[in-house]
């Protein structure tokens, strides 16, 4: 239980500087949408977009339930913002990763995964009816350092390979899962703390401290209960078949799914890749269209 109050001291320092990081450049993907005359809306049918790679076609479908992205997603893919973008970041048995509009005329050395059009999305997550199973689409975004509400990219998003689990391995994670759940909802008591935290450490008052600490923990305690982390049958059938990435579950936005190609997303992730994860040789996504019903 030391770790917390440990944690808790770095942590305050971590929070002045997420709140002295932010822009002004939160614009939801709703007003972007809108700016942009998108009036796509929700229908009993999937939208599916056909992402046309160097590598060959591949297919995914976006969930009606997160709204957001998928009006968002649609809108840069009618704009052309994803064609001619590289897919920047691949790691074999995790995933693909691509939308960085900076990454069209990058050379060789260029250092990517910065670019985006310039706002966040509101995290959507439907957890755990999607989740990161192989072949899943999601949303990129900054570490929750900096981005405590788990906001995701304007356009980065990733597409999931991951690996098979065995039930020992699955319950080892479901274990580290829990533990992050924990960490999560203490850092956001310790949050809503903050300005006591910091008079009682100007104060050097360590019993009021030790006290506090004690508070929050029973606190966590109370608000996991109330929604401990579990895997459905759903998910334990998924991550022990086809595999996934079960511990960025609930952490990042899961917005649709691969319908075809996950042959191609795998030429993808076997690629050659050497700095930064880039593959030597550049794959990139050609063109991107919207698929007519």
């Amino acid at each position: 239980m030391k770790r917390y109050f440990i944690y808790t001291l770095a942590l305050v320092g971590l929070m002045l500087m997420s709140c002295s990081a932010k822009s002004g450049s939160e614009t939801t993907a709703t007003e972007a949408a809108a700016a942009a005359g998108n009036n796509n809306k929700t229908t009993n049918k999937m939208t599916k977009v056909k992402l046309e790679t160097s590598l060959g076609d591949i297919v995914v479908a976006l969930y009606n339930e997160t709204p957001q992205h998928r009006d968002n997603f649609v809108k840069l893919v009618n704009e052309g913002y994803y064609d001619g973008v590289l897919f920047h970041r691949v790691i074999k048995d995790f995933m693909i990763q691509t939308g960085d509009g900076n990454s069209k005329h990058a050379g060789p050395d260029a250092a990517l995964g910065d670019g985006d059009p310039g706002y966040t999305i509101e995290a959507e997550f439907v957890y755990p009816k999607y989740f990161h199973k192989r072949g899943a689409l999601a949303a990129a975004r900054t570490a929750d350092q900096v981005n405590p509400e788990r906001r995701s990219s304007g356009s980065q998003f990733y597409i999931v390979t991951g690996k098979v689990y065995n039930a020992e391995q699955l319950e080892q994670m479901k274990g580290r899962l829990v533990n992050a759940a924990k960490d999560n909802i203490f850092r956001r008591l310790v949050t809503e703390h903050r300005d006591q935290v910091m008079e009682m450490q100007k104060a050097n008052d360590q019993q009021g401290l030790q006290t506090l600490q004690d508070q929050l923990i029973a606190q966590m305690e109370e608000e996991y209960a109330k929604s401990p982390v579990s895997f459905t049958d759903e998910q334990v059938q998924a991550y022990t078949t086809v595999g996934g990435t079960p511990h960025l579950d609930g952490q990042y936005t899961v917005f649709g799914e691969v319908l075809e190609g996950m042959d191609v997303v795998d030429k993808i992730q076997n690629v050659e890749t050497g700095r930064n994860d880039r593959p030597t040789s550049d794959v990139k996504i050609i063109r991107a269209s919207v698929v007519k019903k």
